[in-house]
């Protein structure tokens, strides 16, 4: 499909990043909704992405009663280098999983969920079985609840793609998160050009009225001009949602944050991206795959794919 040309120019990436800035500083998570939800998660043996990735919006959105599931267990079978959690030999597969985490959204009264997983390369379809388990039984316990799945890639499998989008939910999200020469140091265990095929397929599978959704994390190092390479190619897979958000270094054994944006520079980005065509773009340093992802949802279900969106600016310089 075609995508318009937005050119927009940055200077060469300092090296070295400055201290945080003021924009990155959060609320420190607590309170009494924060308790309870941290009190339903163990009681019923689940995992929230946004404890494992140590996500900095955790107090804001478990206030709000939102929270990121992840299921398939804890421990990840790769070793993505910008990533959090923690990689090794996974426990094995547990079926009951889906009715818990169902039970859990019927008890928080969820109306818009967010499934995501580990890497289980161990498992024959990669855990396809649990994400398709998890929206079953969500759909027979809450039905007006919609269900945003943000999958790994199964190692390219269209069998285990199939499983979950035959499930129907109402989002597919698998993040593409850097340019595609980073891929090798970021994530080795994925593949660019695999990422885009996966989106394309899931698009294709879900018909006309299917969402699809995809982010990237920015200061691992790459140009400007190689993020609206991401945001062409990501459109050029007929993806209708994307967020852009600020790599932060999770501890001293991850790659190191090469530059922080400004806040003004995720707007421009934004636009550039309502340009190309993409339904909603959410763009901020603190944006994460699931943050407001509700908002999202609803504003992309508004809108056609493609349809009118304001212009981006054009031959921009630094």
């Amino acid at each position: 499909m075609a995508v318009p040309l937005v050119q927009l120019t940055r200077a060469p990436l300092p090296g070295r990043a400055a201290p945080k800035p003021s924009w990155l500083k959060v609320k420190t998570a607590g309170g009494p909704t924060y308790a309870h939800l941290k009190r339903l998660m163990r009681e019923l043996d689940l995992h929230t992405v946004c404890e494992e990735a140590r996500c900095p919006n955790l107090g804001e959105c478990w206030d709000h009663r939102a929270a990121t599931f992840m299921i398939l267990g804890d421990v990840c079978t790769r070793n993505c280098t910008y990533c959090a959690v923690s990689h090794g030999t996974p426990k094995a597969f547990d079926p009951l999983e889906p009715v818990r985490l169902a039970e859990a959204v019927e008890r928080m009264g969820l109306q818009h969920v967010v499934i995501t997983s580990v890497d289980r390369d161990d498992l024959p379809n990669g855990g396809a079985e649990a994400f398709a388990a998890c929206i079953v039984e969500i759909r027979r316990r809450l039905p007006s609840a919609t269900v945003e799945v943000l999958i790994p890639d199964f190692k390219g499998s269209a069998r285990a793609l199939g499983m979950v989008m035959d499930a129907g939910p109402a989002i597919l999200n698998h993040n593409l998160e850097t340019a595609e020469r980073f891929y090798r140091l970021a994530r080795p265990g994925g593949r660019y050009d695999r990422a885009l095929e996966l989106l394309a397929t899931a698009r294709r599978l879900g018909g006309p009225t299917a969402l699809t959704k995809s982010g990237l994390i920015l200061g691992l190092g790459e140009e400007w001009d190689e993020i609206l390479v991401c945001m062409r190619d990501l459109r050029r897979s007929d993806v209708n949602i994307l967020t852009l958000g600020q790599y932060l270094r999770p501890g001293d054994g991850h790659l190191p944050v090469a530059r922080f944006y400004t806040p003004a520079e995720f707007d421009e980005l934004r636009d550039a991206g309502m340009a190309m065509g993409f339904t909603h773009v959410q763009a901020s340093p603190l944006t994460r795959s699931s943050y407001h992802a509700w908002d999202q949802a609803r504003s992309a279900s508004a809108r056609p794919p493609g349809g009118d969106s304001p212009r981006a600016p054009t031959d921009r310089t630094a």
